[in-house]
């Protein structure tokens, strides 16, 4: 990946190469829903990681379990910072939403529950941020990663055309906008703006993110994406309301 800044600007990276404390603050924001068999995994991989002067503020929002999930969490508090229990599945947007209520983090991260995108990339991800400071980082499958899992013609259709839409109505060059890894500034989107607790949700938060910060970057990730017998939950309508939520965000009043 190459990096360009203002020769002017000063980063984060200048403000620690000085000597200066400084701790940035991600909080990571676990959806869960019957992820008995990866939550565990997904935690103990992010406790694994190491990002000096960064600190995490682990989210987990258990979203109306109804398997083993609940069980694990409660065994396992040392790996999260924060967990949100719903009652009753309301679905990722709403799960989202009840996380970013309660996120004190300067930047928010998305990360599924399911093992598709590896912790280990979070390096990539705030290497933008700590250099350029960016308002907001995607971890793009497209960019040649070290691998991606190889199914479903259809869903890269789908994703490269839904991006397509975005680009064409933003002016901008993205090439997943709906990678799970959205890394972005907490101050450029207020919970109690958002409209959606569905799957579009994602978008009306991508959208606003665009339309209120300025400096974007993505970066390779790796991904191994499963397949629906192993728990895949997004369907081929979810598609119809983000395009419809693009579109809203683009010529709507909000």
């Amino acid at each position: 990946m190459s990096l360009s800044r203002s020769r002017n600007s000063t980063t984060i990276s200048d403000i620690l190469n000085e000597g200066k404390l400084l701790i940035l603050r991600i909080s990571i924001l676990i959806p869960a829903f019957n992820e008995e068999a990866t939550i565990f995994a997904v935690l103990q991989r992010i406790s694994q990681v190491e990002l000096p002067e960064i600190e995490l503020e682990i989210i987990v929002i258990n979203d109306g379990s109804s398997d083993g999930t609940s069980k694990i969490l409660q065994d396992i508090p040392n790996l999260y910072t924060k967990l949100i229990t719903r009652s009753e599945n309301g679905g990722k947007g709403a799960a989202i939403r009840d996380g970013l209520n309660v996120a004190t983090g300067d930047y928010i991260l998305f990360q599924d529950a399911d093992l598709e995108y590896d912790p280990v990339e979070y390096s990539k991800l705030v290497r933008p941020i700590l250099e350029q400071n960016a308002d907001a980082v995607i971890g793009s499958r497209m960019l040649a990663p070290n691998y991606v899992r190889v199914h479903y013609f259809w869903h890269l259709v789908g994703n490269k055309f839904i991006t397509l839409v975005f680009n064409l109505l933003n002016n901008l060059t993205f090439t997943d906008i709906y990678s799970c890894y959205l890394l972005y500034k907490r101050d450029l989107v207020d919970p109690k703006d958002l409209k959606s607790d569905g799957w579009d949700q994602h978008a009306e938060i991508l959208c606003t993110v665009t339309k209120r910060g300025s400096i974007f970057y993505e970066v390779p990730i790796s991904y191994a994406g499963r397949n629906y017998a192993e728990g895949k939950k997004i369907r081929y309508w979810h598609a119809v309301s983000i395009i419809l939520m693009i579109l809203r965000k683009r010529f709507g009043s909000t």
